[in-house]
């Protein structure tokens, strides 16, 4: 059986399809699973035992181009299902014109007319992400809910292990959107409550770096170590791994930590775990504030409060 996997959304994303490749392949042991994800996002799935294939999708550079390319490929491939777990129009035109005997994906995708079975994809009722991702192979005796999965390498490990000399604690503070991203000053306080003989690791991207540097400077502590652009994103998951604690908003890190298992605090701002996309660690909090009338102001936040105060990110308390 050859079947395709289609998540071309963000990081996050990918990490929460995870759970749909390990249940694909315990299902159906002899099957070949390929995986498209958009450029950028395919070494998060490197070292993935059961992926036969990761593809890449250029969304910045030709993109109608590469989706031309990617149908004709896949067309090739003659699979046996194509599973789309993206909402948005490109991806729902790559699957539908696949040609995949079986085509399935979510009711939202404005090409779900295109597929051979479409599913509801309901955000606000408490249903976790993974949980409406397996839904779509529920008919095939897929399980309800599983904690998504990497494979860091022993190369990942070998990089990071410098760092864990003593006991540490990892802070991931940016995030796309500043209504998702706890306000520098909370970070600074939880640095201080950490206690200033701990070790603390800053991690992000290189697009990061610059407010990672903030904190570091203004909490004048020379055990706050700023990482951000220095790892790739498997060796952050190995160095989140065995951290005595993960602080991250609601953001790619937080997908990081639940893949591997790792204890962690996550901070909601504007949004709210009931969206679906809340931690999966067995030793898992959640930070809110509650009872605020203009919260959650949507569903992926905004680049400046609406109300002009932001205090479901003030008033959180560290």
């Amino acid at each position: 059986m050859k079947i395709l996997i289609i998540q071309t959304a963000f990081l996050g994303d990918v990490i929460l399809a995870t759970p749909v490749v390990s249940e694909l392949h315990r299902i159906f042991p002899d099957s070949t699973i390929d995986f498209l994800v958009k450029e950028g996002n395919e070494s998060l799935l490197s070292n993935n035992p059961t992926l036969n294939r990761v593809i890449t999708f250029d969304k910045s550079n030709g993109k109608w181009k590469s989706m031309y390319r990617l149908i004709k490929q896949f067309r090739d491939e003659r699979y046996d299902l194509v599973i789309n777990l993206h909402r948005f129009g490109s991806s729902g035109i790559i699957a539908g014109f696949s040609k995949g005997k079986k085509r399935y994906g979510f009711k939202k995708n404005p090409f779900s007319f295109l597929y051979t079975k479409s599913f509801a994809h309901e955000i606000g009722d408490g249903t976790h992400e993974v949980e409406r991702n397996l839904q779509i192979i529920a008919e095939f005796g897929a399980v309800t809910k599983l904690r998504p999965e990497l494979f860091p390498s022993r190369e990942d490990y070998s990089s990071v292990a410098n760092y864990k000399n003593s006991e540490y604690y990892c802070l991931a503070p940016s995030s796309v959107w500043f209504t998702k991203q706890l306000p520098k000053e909370k970070w600074l306080e939880l640095i201080r409550k950490i206690g200033a003989t701990k070790t603390i690791y800053l991690l992000g991207g290189k697009a990061d770096f610059e407010l990672c540097e903030e904190i570091r400077i203004a909490s004048q502590s020379n055990t706050v170590l700023n990482l951000s652009g220095q790892l790739n994103l498997l060796e952050s998951a190995a160095l989140m791994k065995d951290a005595t604690r993960n602080f991250v908003n609601d953001s790619g890190p937080l997908h990081l930590a639940s893949a591997m298992n790792a204890p962690v605090t996550a901070y909601f701002c504007s949004t709210i775990p009931n969206f679906g996309f809340g931690p999966l660690s067995d030793d898992s909090k959640i930070a809110e504030v509650d009872r605020l009338a203009c919260r959650p102001c949507g569903l992926h936040g905004h680049k400046t409060c609406p109300q002009g105060h932001f205090k479901c990110g003030h008033e959180i308390e560290i």
